[in-house]
């Protein structure tokens, strides 16, 4: 006679909540760190408001997602960091590109390169940037890749040197590796992670084009990335 395994049922409820076309397109949309209305989600996802509420309500109570309601807006974000991972490491399974379909028009690959040399996820850097920036760490002494990812002393005192807050008193890992999906390589994640996509954004380093996750590195993030790490502007476009 057989036991079911609570935790064997518990990761196939898991699994089956993330395995829908709609509700994976939330958690993908919500991957760039911000609170997004179920209209927006809607549109994003290319369906009707009843229909992605009623995911939406599947994807909170299942934990993946935290709601919040501002007067007649519900506002839905990823439950946390540990979500966010999840999603990404998921992501990071799926075959490249080219294996795939091919973008069917003109803007839908734009996004899809956009996507790929640089954007947020969750609150750090990924795509072609944000392994630029992991080497770069990495090549200066600054980061250590070879017992998993480390911030060094040098490190630390980097990030004060730059004027980049750093936060090391909570519970996350200073620094952590993040499966890039589009790059195949890890990127910074983390608290370092976070503290440098926070300030990239805040200080002008990096804007968002658009509503997208995609991100784009401005004059002046090219001249502190140069001036900071070394970085030659061609390798950030």
């Amino acid at each position: 006679m057989s036991t079911e395994d609570p935790q064997a049922a518990g990761l196939a409820a898991l699994a089956g909540l993330i395995a829908d076309r709609t509700r994976a397109a939330c958690l993908l949309a919500l991957l760039d760190g911000r609170a997004w209305t179920a209209g927006e989600l809607a549109r994003h996802a290319g369906v009707a408001a009843s229909t992605l509420s009623e995911h939406l309500g599947k994807l909170v109570a299942g934990g993946l997602l935290a709601e919040e309601r501002q007067g007649r807006h519900r506002y839905v974000r990823l439950a946390g960091a540990r979500v966010a991972q999840l999603v990404e490491d998921l992501a990071a399974q799926v075959p490249p590109a080219g294996a795939r379909q091919t973008p069917r028009t003109l803007r839908a690959a734009s996004a899809g390169a956009a996507m790929a040399r640089g954007r947020t996820c969750y609150d750090h850097l990924a795509g072609r940037l944000g392994t630029v920036l992991t080497d770069a760490l990495t090549g200066r002494g600054l980061l250590r890749q070879d017992t998993g990812f480390a911030l060094t002393d040098a490190g630390v005192e980097w990030f004060g040197t730059a004027g980049i807050p750093l936060d090391l008193t909570g519970r996350r890992p200073p620094a952590r590796a993040c499966l890039d999906w589009t790059e195949r390589r890890p990127h910074l994640a983390g608290a370092a992670g976070a503290a440098l996509c926070r300030h990239a954004l805040d200080a002008g380093w990096c804007a968002r084009i658009g509503s997208a996750r995609a991100v784009t590195v401005t004059p002046a993030g090219e001249r502190a990335f140069s001036d900071l790490l070394g970085i030659p502007p061609s390798a950030l476009r």
